[in-house]
């Protein structure tokens, strides 16, 4: 019996890559995390029929929590094998105007909880091996004038990836890093808000990718910033 954990899996990249992971059978039990309880209800309505699925109301501004969350997971199922850090946060503002507290909760949901998870899920994936995927963007690549704290927290997600790719390397755990482009999201939403999300990348584009690295598709191109977006028409 094999686990996996998700965070952001209530909409968009989440809940695509939840639903269609579930059908690989890649996994038989999901931990789904997050604060949007009706969300997480209904993607987990939509997996797979013949798997576990565990919904965990959390919030990832709080990371000192997270510890014991998946302490509760092992517990429950006796072991982690995946995990999907897919929750994101952004409030752009310019320099002038963003707040100290704003640039502390991006940083918070976008690396510092999920730098967290990575470490408790690692310690129980040691023995025997395990995939970890994090979801950057490109947005962390390039200059982006106004997405400041969002940009600079995903820049530092690809980083961590990196470094942990070989850190972990050891153990015979996998870290994943992806940058997705424009993708149909509700945090797009915030980014470019008078955007039309049906000319841009959907969710379920990501998830393809996702799931082809969570499966053996992956292995050999782990520690990789891999980006993933749709050509301009």
């Amino acid at each position: 019996m094999r686990t996996c954990v998700i965070t952001g899996a209530s909409s968009g990249i989440g809940r695509a890559s939840a639903i269609m992971l579930s059908q690989t059978r890649e996994y038989d039990n999901y931990a789904l995390i997050g604060r949007n309880i009706k969300g997480l209800e209904e993607t987990a309505q939509n997996m797979a029929s013949d798997i576990n699925v565990y919904i965990i109301n959390a919030d990832l501004s709080t990371p000192e929590n997270l510890p014991h969350i998946v302490d509760e997971i092992a517990e429950k199922y006796g072991t982690i094998d995946c995990l999907l850090n897919i929750a994101g946060y952004t409030e752009p503002a310019s320099i002038f105007s963003t707040t100290y507290e704003n640039i502390q909760a991006t940083y918070t949901i976008n690396c510092f909880s999920p730098f967290i998870l990575m470490r408790e899920c690692a310690k129980y994936m040691k023995k025997k091996g395990g995939k970890i995927l994090n979801i950057a963007s490109t947005a962390g690549m390039s200059p982006r004038p106004g997405w400041v704290s969002y940009a600079s927290s995903k820049a530092a997600m690809i980083s961590i990836s990196q470094t942990l790719t070989e850190e972990l390397a050891e153990y015979g755990i996998k870290v994943y890093c992806i940058s997705p482009g424009r993708c149909a999201t509700n945090l797009r939403k915030k980014l470019a808000p008078d955007e039309d999300p049906s000319t841009i990348m959907q969710p379920e584009d990501v998830a393809r990718i996702i799931c082809n690295l969570i499966g053996e598709g992956g292995n050999c191109i782990d520690g990789q910033n891999i980006v993933v977006r749709q050509k301009i028409k």
